[in-house]
């Protein structure tokens, strides 16, 4: 049996359904990340992993134990918030074993755990600080450390980085990717930024409207998404998405009539199923090619006037807008394009995915549903 297993789970408050039939599977040690938009469930789930929150339908399991009606301080877990709680009368010593002293430990053993755990998170400074003398780095790192103290067999956080700014949040998704692959830990994490849970996560479990869309690696969300808004949600910046009607059928891909509203294409995608007249096309910004003056291209080749152009140092941004309205990214070299300029643009069609008007992924030989 697999270390959490969440089946059929459901929550309602009143006539409100916040989730719906959920069903996942993870592992003992894995770092498995919950993301998602704002109300898509995913802090409700999470809770209602802790026992913060009652079950309205389905099980949770822990370990093999079925956890529905078992208090929240014998689950064995430890939760981070997205505030950090600390006790502003009492030193960073005092706040990481607050939890022992309530549970009246032995004091030598509360200096030895604080003792570890302080070297474990770089707060041996700081064991005498209070919290206004803290950044908010090394406030949350003693938000963490107070989980860490009661030796949990499952650590819960809930947007922990949300109050920090953009530097400090990278340095502490570094700190918890080392904390992680040193206690061996299993970890559920929610947040909604995907470039945060594409670095963090073992597995990746998308959510909207109270439902799970996809879990899996995030490499695998990326290239092999099962709906329009997994291929649109995962990535910086998101999948382009390009209406076309499709023509014919064969046994070697998908004839395409209209592209954007004016080109034609063929999508070598073997054994594809029949699908609806109209589709859509997803091509990631990188699979997006600007053409030098007088190139004619190869294959899909689609123009349109430049919009923007975000700068980034080592690589552009380039927003454009075809000739039929539809807005498109292309990920080029710096200094690719100036706005207002018109472009074309060369689409490598080996790399497309093909969507059906309901928004599941067709693959070849089968709808994936």
């Amino acid at each position: 049996m697999s270390f959490i297993e969440i089946r059929s789970v459901g929550k309602t408050y009143g006539s409100v359904r916040v989730l719906d039939n959920v069903d996942l599977t993870i592992e003992r040690g894995e770092f498995v990340v919950f993301v998602g938009p704002s109300g898509c469930g995913k802090s409700t789930l999470l809770r209602m992993v802790s026992g913060l929150e009652t079950i309205s339908g389905g099980t949770i399991a822990i370990d093999g134990e079925v956890v529905n009606d078992i208090e929240p301080a014998a689950r064995g877990v430890s939760m981070v918030f997205q505030s950090y709680a600390l006790y502003p009368h009492m030193t960073t010593a005092e706040n990481v074993s607050f939890g022992l002293r309530m549970a009246r430990t032995p004091k030598p053993v509360i200096a030895e755990s604080v003792r570890k755990v302080a070297d474990i998170l770089r707060l041996g400074s700081l064991v005498d600080r209070r919290p206004s003398q803290l950044s908010g780095g090394q406030k949350q790192r003693v938000a963490i450390g107070r989980a860490i103290v009661r030796e949990p067999r499952l650590f819960l956080f809930d947007e922990p980085l949300s109050n920090l700014d953009a530097e400090l949040r990278v340095q502490m998704r570094a700190e918890l990717t080392d904390l992680h692959r040193r206690l061996g830990t299993t970890m559920i994490y929610v947040t909604h930024d995907q470039v945060e849970a594409m670095t963090l996560a073992d597995k990746m479990v998308v959510m909207n409207g109270g439902r799970i869309q996809q879990a899996g690696a995030p490499l695998t969300l990326y290239d092999d998404p099962d709906n329009l808004f997994v291929a649109g949600f995962v990535g910086s910046p998101k999948m382009n998405f390009i209406p076309a009607e499709t023509s014919s059928v064969t046994p070697a891909g998908v004839h395409l009539g209209r592209v954007a509203g004016v080109a034609e294409a063929f999508l070598p995608i073997a054994g594809l199923a029949a699908p609806s007249s109209t589709v859509t096309i997803g091509l990631r910004p990188e699979h997006l090619r600007i053409l030098a003056k007088g190139e004619s291209g190869s294959g899909l080749v689609l123009e349109g006037r430049v919009t923007l152009v975000e700068e980034l140092g080592s690589e552009s941004f380039v927003h454009m807008q075809l000739t039929d309205g539809t807005r498109i990214i292309v990920r080029s070299a710096r200094r690719a394009a100036e706005a207002q300029a018109t472009l074309r643009v060369e689409a490598d069609l080996a790399a497309a995915l093909l969507f059906a008007d309901d928004g599941l992924r067709l693959r070849g030989g089968r709808s994936n549903q």
